[in-house]
């Protein structure tokens, strides 16, 4: 019995470390822009100030006005120059235009050809978090037959266990294919 729980302890570290992989594409694909203005696009951009690196929205209040429109309003007016440069140097082709109070950043309308590059990059992005699935199911399925190599699981015991590894790694591919769909959806959208 205390085998067993081996089993399900590996099952659940090969679940959480999936499920784990699946959230962080959620948050990089966040960074891949629609046309339309969300607070989210601006989450991995930093700007060093004063000596120390900090995300843009721990130093500034964002906000959606408009579709079209992101507004950055810094609670230290200095930090507006900092801000407009990071923005420029980010890879998320965007033009900042500081007032001097606030920091205006018009989303442009995308290009069909814009378009086609951002779902070549969410299909790459895709395809990095199935390989780092299927990696761990790999490594899990090694701990299994490894249990079974040394006699504390019976090979029926290592064949439900394969079985139930299997699953956990589809329902974690499937899931990451939907967001991936949601998001091609959002991109085609004109």
């Amino acid at each position: 019995m205390a085998e067993l729980s081996t089993i399900d302890n590996i099952l659940s570290d090969a679940n959480d470390r999936m499920h784990k992989s699946v959230l962080v594409f959620e948050r990089e694909i966040i960074a891949i822009r629609t046309g339309r203005a969300t607070t989210s696009l601006l989450d991995g951009v930093t700007v060093e100030y004063y000596g120390t690196v900090m995300p843009l929205n721990q130093m500034a209040t964002i906000a959606a006005p408009e579709a079209r429109l992101l507004t950055i309003q810094p609670w230290d007016r200095k930090a507006l120059p900092a801000i407009e440069k990071e923005i420029l140097k980010s890879d998320l082709g965007l033009t900042p235009q500081n007032d001097g109070t606030i920091i205006r950043v018009p989303i442009p309308a995308l290009t069909e050809e814009r378009r086609g590059e951002f779902v070549k990059r969410l299909k790459r992005l895709l395809e990095d978090k199935h390989v780092a699935v299927r990696n761990i199911r790999r490594d899990s399925l090694d701990q299994l037959r490894h249990l079974e190599k040394d006699g504390r699981i019976s090979e029926d015991d290592l064949r439900r266990a394969q079985d139930r590894l299997q699953k956990l790694t589809d329902e974690q591919i499937a899931r990451a294919d939907k967001v991936s769909a949601n998001k091609e959806t959002a991109l085609m959208e004109v």
